[in-house]
């Protein structure tokens, strides 16, 4: 843990007896953040980082287009057949939902989804 003190009249910030001016700031981009934080990318760490994010971007694309459509968690829920709450979890990314689950809400909102499917570095064979 950092020790900061602030200095009464000039307002500067002091850590371990210096000032933040004296010490000049390093930029680093957001990837060094994760890579060094969460892991590089291929690791069990990393993948898990990215799919919760995945998955917090498909729960936010379902909030926007529900707002979009002035209709309540609840409206939407009838629509898919399915309660508010299970609606609430998907677009706070709360559950793992059915992949039919998620087709039927877009559905409901009138929205065009695309999935991209890129397989990396590995061969498939068929039997």
């Amino acid at each position: 843990m950092l020790n900061w003190k602030k200095q009464r009249k000039s307002g500067n910030f002091i850590l371990k007896g210096k000032t933040m001016k004296d010490k000049p700031l390093k930029t680093i981009s957001l990837d060094e953040v994760i890579d060094k934080h969460i892991g590089k990318p291929g690791t069990p760490k990393r993948e898990a980082f990215e799919n919760e994010l995945r998955l917090d971007m498909l729960g936010e694309a379902i909030k926007q287009a529900r707002k979009e459509r002035h209709l309540t968690q609840e409206e939407l829920g009838q629509l898919v057949g399915v309660k508010k709450a299970q609606i609430s979890k998907l677009e706070n990314s709360l559950t793992d939902a059915r992949f039919e689950t998620i087709i039927k809400v877009f559905k409901a909102l009138n929205a065009k989804v695309n999935f991209n499917v890129e397989l990396l570095n590995q061969t498939v064979k068929l039997v």
